[in-house]
Parts: C-alpha cells; sequence; structure tokens
C-alpha cells in the first residue's frame, strides 16, 4: 500500500497516509461502509447523483462536529439530486447516537471502521492513528471526481464555499 508522509498534520506534526493518490478528473473508486445500523453501504449506490464525500477524523472532535452540522445545514438548499455523506472511523454506534444529540438529519454519517475500505481508496487513512484525514471530495453523478480538498491540518476545518461551488455547477 502507498504511503504519503507530510500532506497532512496534526498540530504541525507530520502525519502519515495510506492508500491511492486522487486526483480531479479520476473515476471515483467504489468503496464499502457501515450505516448506523451495521447495514453494509456500497458506494456504487450513489451514483446518478452529485455526492459530496466528507472524511472526518472523529464525530465527537469540535472541528468534525462544526464540519458535519454545517453540511447538515447547507444540504437543505442543495436539492435532491445531491447526496452528502460524512464518513469517520467511529463506530456505527457512536454515530447513531451524536446525529440523534446533533440533530443530523440530511447528511448520511457512515462508518470506515471495519475495514478502511474508503480510507485507503481515497488516500486518507492516517497510519499512525488508524482514523481518516479530514477532506472533501465531489463526485459528479456520472461517478468522476470533480473537486478534492485534502485539509492540510486536522484540527482546520475544510473550504465549504469551494466545496459548494463545485456542487452548485454539477446541478
Amino acid at each position: 500500500m502507498k504511503e504519503y508522509i507530510g500532506l497532512v498534520a496534526m498540530k504541525g506534526k507530520p502525519l502519515t497516509l495510506l492508500g491511492n493518490e486522487l486526483k480531479v478528473g479520476d473515476k471515483a473508486p467504489g468503496f464499502t461502509v457501515l450505516d448506523n445500523d451495521l447495514s453494509p453501504v456500497d458506494f456504487s449506490s450513489f451514483l446518478g447523483k452529485v455526492c459530496v464525500i466528507s472524511s472526518v477524523p472523529s464525530l465527537e472532535t469540535s472541528v468534525c462536529d462544526r464540519e458535519t452540522r454545517r453540511f447538515n445545514e447547507e444540504a437543505a438548499s442543495l436539492g435532491p439530486e445531491v447526496e452528502i455523506l460524512t464518513i469517520s472511523m467511529d463506530l456505527p454506534f457512536a454515530q447513531k447516537r451524536w446525529c440523534a444529540a446533533a440533530g443530523v438529519d440530511r447528511v448520511k454519517v457512515l462508518s470506515d471502521h471495519r475495514e478502511a475500505s474508503f480510507g485507503t481508496a481515497y488516500g486518507v487513512l492516517i497510519k499512525e492513528l488508524r482514523l481518516l484525514a479530514r477532506a472533501v471530495f465531489v463526485v459528479g453523478p456520472e461517478g468522476v471526481i470533480r473537486y478534492i480538498e485534502l485539509v492540510s491540518e486536522l484540527t482546520n476545518e475544510p473550504d465549504y464555499e469551494e466545496a459548494l461551488e463545485a456542487v452548485r455547477k454539477l446541478v
């Protein structure tokens, strides 16, 4: 498995990412993650829609909490042809509890804890922590990656406006 050192850091300390390095224009790789009821969710089930994939280290942290709540708020204005997924290594039980407490109901919150299928396919699995790096991918309805932001410092939020602009160009 490929390793990339120094693309992301946590509080200034460089980390190692595992998996594929993706670029805009690449076909979005498939992956299987778990829903909050432990049922498998295959990425292919979202083909035909514009998909925002927000990968976060853990919903239990303040930055991931803010990010997921923000995308949940934005989802209402994007329309039914857009799916927003937030993927973390949190256990599905913790994700379900967090969503209920946060009132997040428009974003699909999914767990990659079992196989790190998403993390390795998208090159955002952090070797040292077995968490996902903070990143945003926008995938067009035809399954091609149209936007990528790999946030270089895990404690920073992504550029929401850039990601949302990429989505609006596709709907």
